[in-house]
């Protein structure tokens, strides 16, 4: 059974047609890339599966349910994450506060509650450990490289139970061996049997890490291969154009 698929997703703003029927198919532990040129409707359609906004038409299941996203907050609920390009992250708080900004631990009595930040801490560095990430829980994130500000990212979503974590562009302007890091991040979250889109204009990291890849030329989607039956220059011509569709 799939653990995420999308029926038909069409979404229109006024007269400018986003997207036009898009179909997608992703079971657990899968590593889908989607490419496309700007404008392509790459973030139309991430944006719908993360709940920024609802689509004009078409249905998204999870588990082979029906769910229905109005609101970030009810992707989050429903183990949908996203980690953003620009990563959203305070640069003047720990690795440990940064993975429980807005959720943060709390002990004391009902009327008086103080933040736990030993169980912050350790929980913090669990969840690093399991990345296999060299990010402590309290190093400061703006001391920390590219590869670690995604450890602490990717962490986040782990701490809500994610099925399904959308990546956006996360190996843009960061250094070779910082883009190695975050590849083995997305094999770690791959080898926990969670769900992986990512959102790359990278061939390389693409043919790397993923599945298969979906391409979108227009909003509508022109392919959905296999990693294995297809090739750098089939995509880059279904991107651009060259080759209509496969």
């Amino acid at each position: 059974m799939a653990l995420l698929e999308l029926q038909g997703i069409s979404k229109h703003f006024g007269a400018i047609q986003a997207l036009d029927g898009i179909d997608v198919c992703l079971g657990p532990g899968e590593v889908m890339g989607l490419m496309g040129d700007n404008g392509a409707g790459k973030s139309t359609l991430v944006k719908i599966m993360a709940g920024n906004f609802p689509p004009s038409s078409g249905t998204i299941s999870l588990g082979g349910n029906a769910v229905h996203f109005n609101k970030p907050l009810d992707a989050r609920r429903q183990g949908i994450e996203i980690v953003y390009q620009d990563l959203a992250l305070c640069n003047n708080l720990t690795a440990a506060a940064n993975v429980f900004l807005g959720r943060e631990a709390k002990r004391g009595f009902s009327f008086v509650k103080l933040l736990d930040y030993r169980t912050m801490y350790q929980h913090a560095g669990k969840l690093f450990a399991e990345l296999k990430s060299e990010t402590r829980p309290r190093d400061l994130v703006r001391r920390m490289s590219g590869g670690q500000r995604q450890a602490v990212a990717i962490a986040r979503t782990r701490l809500s139970d994610a099925k399904v974590v959308l990546m956006d562009e996360p190996t843009a302007a960061i250094s070779v061996r910082q883009v190695a890091e975050v590849l083995e991040l997305i094999r770690r979250l791959r080898d926990g049997g969670i769900a992986v889109i990512l959102i790359s204009h990278r061939m390389p990291d693409v043919f790397a890490v993923c599945d298969h890849v979906t391409v979108l030329r227009r909003g509508r989607k022109v392919a959905d291969k296999p990693i294995a039956k297809t090739s750098p220059e089939e995509v880059t011509g279904l991107i651009t154009g060259a080759i209509e569709r496969a």
